[in-house]
């Protein structure tokens, strides 16, 4: 066989595994070896750093046209403070398994009954005790400030509120929407409450009434009303929420969520004509005490930065909230992942199968067939490294304990249009104690479900363009 037939068969072969040939893709990197930690906390959640003044730290912007943010890891929280970084991380991964199995429970439940009780537009994949990273709001008029989770699998904008007829424990006081002159209750028959699913009605004020249902049983009911939420200033007015007054099995810590999915009801759909459904994360690594950078979030067109490569967004025919991408492959060491195909993650006409990416789930999960052929990929470039034990859902680790750096094999996810992704190494070999042992951050699902996770996302700049029916990422985006 001459040079250029032996070329043929190879791009044949590359073809085959649902992406075109990778364009010299380095074989290795170097991971610094930073061991576990718990995060800093929340200054301004400590008793000794409270301000006394908070509406002056956030004067009315001149700046309309973006909305900036800043984003806490859950961890980073009073309730943290005495936890060890290994009772830390066993906690998040126990939230992280929650999470994954309530998703997965939503999306069969959506798929498979075509009737549905009295509920909210979407039964959110959110799982007891999740969501990962917080940011803080103003709620009402005059804004009394509340941290709310910043949720991509949930649609629905709601906090607690006063009078609570069961309310779980929050940082701030709960709002009382009788104390706000911009609180409005939805009337019964307004459009809307006709775009939540089925709408309840209290008769007795003729007010629409919602219930968001989470995969493990817990629920929010309240008023379906709108209200003026407050983001370091920048005011944004009637926007619909839900006002809980019986929410039982959520949170602790903060008051609410604000949704961030594609439905017709979350945040960026409500304020698309100011912001053009356009916002995108940084999400630093919680461990990063030592990062000069928080995480952030940022609506409008300052959004998206030039670096972006985008993938575009696929839609599931039966289920609007969640963002599907169409992951054609991955390399390792420079080389496509024998075994891993484009048809394992593909989306049906039925809504079967995909993949998401989701900023409440913390380790991306394969369907189980790619994460077999990835993690043996990876195990045959690390044999120069020492194992350990399996922890947790982790099935690959190595002790690396009196080192401080190593070479790692590179892992590269391949979107499609042609959009490369590139994770550092401190994306998929992470510390899971404090004595040196760190262990590969993937895990496999027996769904056909596949969620990218906010480990893998970290650093990246993550553009969700629902206008431009796209997902961006923008490497060292956090700057």
């Amino acid at each position: 066989m001459d040079a250029t037939s032996l070329l043929c068969t190879l791009l044949l072969l590359l073809s085959a595994t649902g992406f075109a040939l990778p364009k010299a893709l380095p074989q290795y990197q170097s991971l610094v070896l930073t061991p576990l930690s718990k995060p800093p906390p929340i200054q301004d959640l400590l008793p000794s750093s409270q301000q006394d003044n908070e509406e002056d730290e956030y004067e009315d912007s001149d700046d309309k046209s973006a909305l900036h943010l800043t984003l806490h890891h859950r961890d980073s929280f009073p309730s943290s403070l005495n936890q060890t970084p290994q009772s830390l991380l066993h906690l998040r991964l126990h939230r992280d398994a929650l999470r994954a199995h309530s998703i997965l429970t939503a999306l069969t439940a959506t798929l498979t009954n075509n009737t549905r009780g009295f509920s909210s537009s979407v039964v959110s994949g959110l799982s007891q005790g999740s969501g990962e990273y917080f940011t803080r709001l103003g709620v009402g008029t005059p804004p009394k400030y509340s941290y709310m989770v910043l949720d991509t699998g949930s649609d629905i904008v709601w906090l607690q509120c006063a009078p609570c007829r069961k309310c779980y424990s929050q940082t701030d006081p709960v709002f009382n929407p009788a104390a706000s002159r911009s609180f409005s209750p939805v009337p019964c028959g307004a459009p809307l409450c006709r775009k939540l699913d089925v709408a309840g009605c209290n008769l007795r004020r003729r007010s629409c009434l919602y219930q968001v249902s989470y995969g493990d049983g817990s629920f929010t009911v309240g008023d379906f009303s709108t209200e003026t939420l407050t983001f370091r200033g920048t005011k944004v007015a009637d926007v619909a929420f839900g006002c809980g007054h019986d929410n039982e099995g959520l949170f602790v810590g903060a008051a609410g969520l604000l949704g961030l999915g594609r439905g017709r009801l979350s945040f960026p759909s409500q304020a698309g004509r100011r912001f053009g459904r356009r916002f995108s994360y940084c999400l630093i690594d919680r461990t990063s005490a030592a990062s000069a950078r928080p995480s952030s979030i940022i609506f409008g067109g300052a959004a998206s930065p030039r670096s972006a490569v985008f993938t575009p967004m696929l839609a599931n025919p039966k289920l609007d909230t969640f963002y599907y991408l169409g992951l054609l492959g991955i390399s390792v060491g420079g080389s496509p992942v024998r075994g891993i195909t484009e048809s394992m993650f593909r989306l049906d006409s039925s809504g079967n199968g995909g993949v998401i990416i989701d900023s409440g789930t913390s380790v991306t999960r394969l369907t189980r067939p790619a994460y077999v052929a990835l993690r043996d990929a990876f195990r045959a470039g690390t044999t120069t490294l020492k194992s350990a034990p399996e922890f947790s859902l982790f099935d690959t680790c190595y002790d690396l304990s009196g080192r401080t750096e190593v070479k790692v094999p590179t892992v590269v996810m391949h979107f499609g249009g042609g959009a490369d992704v590139s994770l550092p190494a401190a994306n998929y070999l992470i510390p899971v104690n404090t004595n040196g042992i760190f262990c590969f951050a993937f895990a496999g699902t027996t769904s056909g479900l596949s969620i990218i996770g906010n480990i893998q996302q970290q650093g990246f700049r993550v553009v969700f363009d629902s206008d431009g029916s796209r997902v961006g990422f923008a490497p060292r985006g956090c700057a």
